[in-house]
């Protein structure tokens, strides 16, 4: 009878059920940021002044739902973009000699951008209407940004997320 209750009291056994918890939760966290959550740096300066190269992005990984205005983190070409929705399935987007953005035949006028869009020649033609499950993505720094300009529409598929927010890294 002593012997079940110094095997009871056994250090061992809180050493296993630590263990057993560390793993638990290392297993958790992997889960959550292996499939609800993802964490990335910004790779370059197309989203400044809002993000800076080399801060940390968090975003969601199960939005694909996209809407207009929304940060997205995007694989195309095996290359990890971000960038600003600007049209959705269904809308014609067009980028004018003047630089302006005209989706569905209105020309945007947008508040927190403080660029024009420049038209790339050779890349995309114009009017695009975007199908079922595609997306327009435009950087906020608009010369010279890599995005749909540039690469074309963006499939659901290549969505990786939507931002949720940003740590700045860099340029405190």
């Amino acid at each position: 009878m002593a012997a079940k209750q110094n095997k009871a009291k056994s250090p061992m056994r809180y050493v296993q059920r630590a263990l057993l918890r560390a793993l638990i939760a290392v297993i958790a966290v992997y889960a959550i940021f292996g499939w609800v959550f993802g964490l990335t740096t910004a790779p370059n300066n197309d989203m400044y002044p809002r993000i800076d190269a080399g801060d940390l992005i968090l975003y969601y990984r199960l939005d694909t739902d996209v809407k207009a205005q929304d940060i997205v983190v995007l694989n195309k070409n095996d290359t990890t973009y971000l960038g600003r929705v600007v049209a959705v399935a269904g809308d014609t987007v067009e980028i004018t000699e003047n630089q302006a953005l005209v989706i569905n035949g209105s020309t945007m006028i947008e508040s927190n951008i403080f660029y024009p869009t420049p038209l790339y020649e050779g890349f995309v033609e114009y009017p695009l209407t975007l199908g079922e499950g595609e997306c327009f993505v435009l950087s906020d720094s608009r010369n010279g940004g890599e995005d749909s300009r540039y690469y074309g529409p963006v499939a659901r598929e290549e969505l990786l997320g939507s931002v949720i927010t940003i740590v700045r890294r860099n340029n405190l």
